[in-house]
C-alpha cells in the first residue's frame, strides 16, 4: 500500500510538470507574438544545410567586438549566423550585412519586455533552428570547450548525438584586465585576451534550483567587487548555450535556463562529471563605462534597474578588478584541472 507521503509527493510532480508544460506553451506563444516587432534586413537562411550548425544572438551598438566573435566562432565550426540588431547606432547593422554567412533582423522595441531579447530568438530559433545544433550567445561571451583548439564544434556535436545527449551547459567566466577597465584600448578584430586575462577562479557559489532543476551559479569578480555585501545578487554564471533544438524548446531565463527541464540536466549529480564548457565573457573591455553610463539610463537590462544603480555607477569610475588571488588564463587544460570545466567521458 502506498504511503501517504508518496502520494502527496507524486501529485506535486504531476502537478508541477503540469504548470511547467503550460509556462512553455505560454514562452512559445509569445514569441510567436513577438515575432511582429521584428523587421527583416537580410535574410540568407536559403543558405542553411540540413546539418548545420547555428548561432544565435542579440546585439546593441557591438561594432567593436562583432569581427573577433564571428571570426572564432567560423573557426570553431558554426555554419551561419543569426542576428536581431536592436536599434543599433554604431554601425552594428551595417557591419553585419556585409557578412556571407550571416542573417539579419533589427527591431526598435524593449529588450527588456522582449525577456532580454529571448522572445525575438526563439521565433527564429522555432522557424530556423529546428533539428539543428544552435548555439545562442551574447557578443560578450566566447564559447570554448575541451579540445577546442584541436577538435572542430562539429566533433563534438556528433559525440554529443551519439551519446543521445541534447544540451551541453558552460560557466560564464568573467575576464579582466590588471588595472583600471579603461587603461587598455581594444582594437576591433584583435584577440581581447590579451588584455582581458585574468578571472577569479575559487569564489563560485552553486545550487540547484528546485523548479527547473538548473544549476544556479555566482560568483567571480562581479559578486567579489560590486555584490560583496549581499553576494546573493550577483549574476548567476551557469549556461546552457548549446542546444539540439526543437520548436518545443524555449529558453526561461536568457540562456540559463530551459524547458522543458531536462534539457537542463548539464551536471551529473552522481558523483561523476558531464562534458562541460566556458563562456569566456568579455564585458569588462574598456568600452564598459560608456556602455554602463548609456545601459543604466536605457534600464532594459534587468527587471529591475534600480537594484543595479551602484553597479553602473560602480561601472563608470573604471574599477581595478585584479586582486592577489587573481588567476591568468593559459589554457582550457587550466581551466580544467581548476574544475571549471570538464571533458568528461569525451576523450
Amino acid at each position: 500500500m502506498q504511503q501517504p507521503q508518496d502520494i502527496s509527493q507524486r501529485i506535486g510532480t504531476a502537478a508541477m510538470a503540469y504548470r511547467l508544460r503550460w509556462k512553455r506553451r505560454r514562452l512559445l506563444a509569445r514569441a510567436l507574438r513577438k515575432r511582429r516587432q521584428l523587421s527583416e534586413v537580410r535574410n540568407r537562411t536559403d543558405q542553411i544545410k540540413p546539418d548545420a550548425i547555428l548561432c544565435f544572438a542579440t546585439v546593441r551598438n557591438e561594432r567593436v567586438r562583432l569581427p573577433w566573435f564571428l571570426d572564432h566562432h567560423r573557426k570553431l565550426g558554426v555554419d551561419h549566423f543569426l542576428f536581431v540588431d536592436n536599434a543599433s547606432d554604431d554601425g552594428t547593422a551595417e557591419y553585419l550585412l556585409q557578412q556571407p554567412d550571416t542573417s539579419l533582423w533589427r527591431t526598435p522595441h524593449s529588450y527588456r519586455l522582449s525577456r532580454f531579447g529571448v522572445d525575438w530568438l526563439t521565433w527564429l530559433q522555432i522557424r530556423y533552428g529546428h533539428g539543428h545544433w544552435c548555439l545562442t550567445l551574447d557578443a560578450d561571451e566566447v564559447f570554448i570547450y575541451p579540445f577546442h583548439d584541436t577538435r572542430p564544434l562539429r566533433a563534438l556535436t556528433e559525440w554529443l548525438d551519439m551519446k543521445e545527449i541534447t544540451s551541453f551547459g558552460a560557466l560564464m567566466l568573467d575576464m579582466y584586465p590588471k588595472g583600471p577597465l579603461d587603461a587598455h584600448p581594444y582594437e576591433a578584430g584583435t584577440d581581447p585576451f590579451e588584455i582581458l586575462s585574468w578571472f577569479d577562479g575559487g569564489n563560485h557559489m552553486i545550487q540547484k534550483q528546485k523548479k527547473l532543476e538548473n544549476l544556479w551559479i555566482q560568483g567571480g569578480p562581479r559578486a567579489r567587487v560590486f555584490f560583496a555585501e549581499n553576494p546573493r545578487r550577483a549574476p548567476t554564471m551557469g549556461k546552457v548555450p548549446l542546444v539540439k533544438w526543437d520548436r518545443r524548446y524555449a529558453y526561461v531565463s536568457s540562456t540559463h535556463s530551459l524547458l522543458p527541464r531536462h534539457l537542463n540536466h548539464v551536471y551529473d549529480d552522481q558523483g561523476g562529471e558531464k562534458t562541460s564548457g566556458i563562456l569566456l565573457h568579455t564585458k569588462f573591455l574598456h568600452m564598459i563605462a560608456e556602455k554602463s553610463a548609456e545601459e543604466k539610463l536605457r534600464g532594459e537590462h534587468f527587471a529591475n534597474s534600480s537594484l543595479y544603480a551602484d553597479y553602473y555607477d560602480s561601472l563608470t569610475r573604471n574599477p581595478d578588478l585584479w586582486c592577489e588571488c587573481s588567476t591568468r588564463l593559459i589554457s582550457w587544460r587550466q581551466l580544467e584541472a581548476m574544475g571549471l570545466m570538464s571533458r568528461g567521458t569525451w576523450l
